[in-house]
């Protein structure tokens, strides 16, 4: 008898609309190659502009959603918003997946959580990748709180573009084709990956894999780190076709 699809959760901002749609088409293509299904469950924050306060704000709700999530019994909890976690100081994942983990604890239902920002600095660990070049649509101040907290995990960024979209909504518009072009801007000279985007909302899946090609290193986002780890947590093979070099099945 097969056993019954996985349940993937995810707390996203009310405003998100790129990660109820990238880690889906993910899963759902991976079916094609492997056996195991999956359904998706979302529980909301209120967010509509990407400025630390609200940012904040939104934070102190994700422990309603992983309540309401695990009333599903989902088998795994994903945190989809990488800036709000990074927001909120250094190191700060750690504390964010424990706390919510404490929740599910609380409600009957120990789940397993990952945050987008804990997944991709432990994808990038994966890859075994130090010095890193990325792209951000946040204002400049948040891409540089994004670097900071990404350097202080052990990384060196080279360099890096911040696309400066303030609304949340206007950022899950941006058209992940002009990407081919914009990532060339980047100094990408002794990098040992690419983040086509260091933001769970800016979609890249559609391209990652042909700049993957184009770049000749790792290239990775943020929703395919997620998706590594939520994978890794459900103790399933890490591959996705046409998702980039972690979800090959190498790692």
């Amino acid at each position: 008898m097969n056993r019954p699809a996985y349940r993937i959760g995810q707390i996203v901002p009310s405003s998100n609309t790129t990660m109820e749609t990238e880690i889906p088409a993910m899963l759902l293509a991976r079916q094609a190659i492997r056996p195991e299904r999956f359904t998706f469950h979302s529980s909301r924050m209120r967010m509509k502009k990407v400025v630390k306060a609200e940012l904040e704000a939104m934070d102190r709700d994700s422990d309603r959603c992983a309540a309401e999530l695990s009333d599903a019994r989902v088998d795994v909890l994903g945190y989809a918003c990488l800036v709000a976690i990074m927001s909120m100081g250094l190191g700060y994942h750690r504390q964010s997946e424990q706390r919510l983990h404490a929740r599910t604890v609380e409600n009957g239902a120990p789940t397993p959580v990952v945050t987008s920002a804990g997944a991709l600095v432990e994808g990038l660990k994966v890859l075994g990748a130090r010095r890193i070049v990325l792209i951000c649509p946040y204002l400049k101040p948040l891409t540089q709180l994004v670097v900071d907290y990404l350097q202080a995990e052990g990384f060196e960024v080279l360099d890096h573009i911040a696309l400066e979209i303030p609304d949340n909504l206007e950022v899950g518009r941006h058209d992940p084709a002009r990407l081919l072009e914009i990532y060339k801007r980047l100094d990408a000279t002794g990098a040992d990956a690419l983040v086509l985007s260091a933001c769970v909302q800016m979609p890249s899946l559609p391209v990652l894999a042909q700049v993957e090609a184009q770049a000749g290193i790792p290239v990775v986002s943020a929703a395919v780190c997620t998706t590594y780890m939520m994978l890794k947590a459900l103790g399933l093979e890490t591959v996705v076709p046409e998702a980039g070099a972690l979800l090959s099945g190498r790692y």
